[in-house]
């Protein structure tokens, strides 16, 4: 043992009147959110082998974990809550599709970054691990896909998970998005069915798969990326969400969801951004 003096700081007292972190089920808020989504790996690995594999869903996380330490110390300086980083990662971990390591890895690293590059007002217009994924399938459409499967013919992970989401989405205030979409994509699937000529629940049932499960409880309710004005406002670009995947769906898109959220979710925190701005200044 080193004989050299330490000289220690107290750790100060919690300011009068702060209050601790709100609770749902007695755990802090911020890990709900990341033992959810792992609870939604766990069901549809176990399930359905939803995973590419372990190793590959570990990397991706790893690396946006790393990304998001060195990154927040370097450029904010100081040391980040992990929380957002692990959603990140294992989102991107569950949904990439890929018969190399590097996408993995690179789409964790794409998703992190846009966090702390393309801001405006100090503020970052893209959910991260859509805009990664999206980057990825625009240029690596060769080496990169996503997960695509439904939870068969057993709905009770489905309704298990929705009853679990639905009550995090409302601690979080977010809830009213979630149903929005939800609601829209079932009637805009009817819609679809009269243009295609497809049955009715063969437009709805995309929205049983685990990556929807991912996409209407974390990347469109993300509370960093949507718009901060109001709850109707929230609401309107879930409904316009599902109505830009309705088009991308009816021009054949298999990736419509994550290229619908990634063109109308940024504009409209731009135009939220742009809106503010002129109300302060007038």
């Amino acid at each position: 043992m080193s004989s050299t003096t330490v000289t220690t700081t107290p750790i100060a007292a919690p300011a009068a009147g702060a209050q601790a972190p709100p609770k749902l089920f007695g755990i802090d808020s911020r890990f709900v959110a990341p033992i959810f989504i792992t609870f939604i790996l766990l069901v549809g690995q176990l399930a359905y082998g939803i995973l590419e594999s372990y190793a590959m869903t570990a990397l991706a996380i790893v690396t946006a974990v790393a990304l998001e330490l060195v990154l927040g110390r370097l450029l904010v300086g100081k040391w980040p809550h992990l929380a957002s980083a692990y959603i990140s990662g294992i989102s991107v971990g569950i949904l990439t599709r890929s018969p190399y390591a590097w996408p993995f890895a690179l789409c964790s690293a794409i998703s992190i970054t846009s966090k702390y590059v393309l801001r405006v007002r100090d503020r970052h217009v893209w959910n991260p691990s859509n805009f990664g994924i999206s980057v990825m399938l625009l240029l690596a459409p060769w080496a990169y896909s996503t997960l695509s499967v439904q939870w068969g013919n057993n709905l009770w992970p489905m309704l298990v998970i929705w009853a679990l989401g639905a009550i995090i989405t409302y601690h979080v205030g977010r809830i009213h998005i979630t149903l929005t979409y939800v609601v829209s994509f079932f009637v805009l699937s009817y819609v679809r069915s009269l243009v295609t000529g497809h049955s009715y629940w063969a437009e709805a049932a995309p929205i049983t798969g685990p990556m929807y499960q991912l996409f209407i409880f974390f990347m469109i309710t993300d509370p960093k990326t949507t718009v901060r004005s109001s709850r109707w406002a929230q609401a309107l670009v879930g409904f316009l969400v599902a109505l830009a995947e309705m088009f991308l769906r009816l021009a054949e898109n298999v990736h419509a969801p994550y290229y619908a959220l990634f063109v109308v979710g940024p504009a409209a925190n731009l135009f939220e951004i742009y809106l503010t701005s002129r109300r302060a200044k007038s």
